[in-house]
This record gives C-alpha cells, sequence and structure tokens, in this order.
C-alpha cells in the first residue's frame, strides 16, 4: 500500500497525536517513516512583526530554533525505531509550510502525507489559515488528517 509516509510535526500536542498515528500505520503496513519539522527564517522587516536584531543575533535566534526542529525530531524517529518503524528526520527551512510539506513528500519520494488538523471552521478558518488545508488542495499525495 503505502512505502514512505511522511509525518509533519512542529511538536504541538495535537501533531503529536499526528505522529502517534502515523507511526502506528506505517508499523502496520511495514512502511518508512519520514518525520518532517518546516522552521521559519527569522522576519527581517518592520512588516513582517521583526523585532531589529543584529545579524548574529538573527544567525542565533535561527540556529536555536533548528536546533530545537532536531530534538523534537530526534525524539519521534527514536520513538518510531523503538516501536520497530523505519524512520530518519527531514528539517525544511521555508516560511511557507504548507509548499515545504509537499516539496518534502516529492524529495523523500512519499506516497503518504500525515498531519494534524485544528478543524477550525468560519471566521477563524479564514482569518488563521490552514497549513493542513493547502497540503489537501495543492499536493497530489494523498493526506491523511487527523484531529
Amino acid at each position: 500500500m503505502y512505502q514512505r509516509i511522511l509525518v509533519a510535526t512542529d511538536g504541538s500536542t495535537l501533531s503529536k497525536k499526528a505522529v502517534k498515528g502515523a507511526i502506528g500505520l506505517a508499523g502496520a503496513i511495514g512502511a518508512e517513516l519520514v518525520a518532517l519539522h518546516v522552521v521559519p527564517r527569522y522576519p527581517m522587516s518592520y512588516f513582517e512583526g521583526a523585532v531589529g536584531l543584529s545579524p548574529k543575533d538573527v544567525e542565533r535566534t535561527e540556529k536555536a530554533w533548528a536546533d530545537k526542529a532536531q530534538d523534537l525530531l530526534d525524539a519521534v524517529v527514536g520513538q518510531a525505531r523503538a516501536q520497530g518503524v523505519k524512520a530518519r528526520p527531514a528539517i525544511v527551512h521555508s516560511d511557507l509550510v504548507a509548499d515545504a510539506i509537499l516539496g518534502a513528500a516529492k524529495k523523500n519520494k512519499c506516497d503518504l502525507v500525515v498531519m494534524a488538523s485544528h478543524g477550525r471552521k468560519g471566521l477563524k478558518r479564514v482569518l488563521l489559515g490552514s497549513e493542513t488545508q493547502q497540503v489537501l488542495t495543492h499536493g497530489t499525495v494523498p493526506v491523511l488528517v487527523l484531529r
């Protein structure tokens, strides 16, 4: 059925449920797991919400975010391997989360994407946006959405 599953995680409680589900599915069908975290770039202009930092401070902040992402993914990979699932981490640096997820799925030759959704409706969904919705509507790979 599926040979390589990409699970997108941000470390939130909700995404931990998606990780658990993805590991369980991968284990049940013998698929490999790719655990993905998208690290944003530091906002550089006032209009992006930036606080004026020196280039060294920006670099240090982005490195801290990448290190935190690596720790998160190491934990996911360890959890998967403890259950007998072959797994590897993937970090992408981008402000476009949905595009990064779809790009990582293509690059890693994943045939299923697993991710969480808050299930927001109406105005909240319009105002807050939905990375999951973007992945669902713009991708060519099947997407399993967990809540």
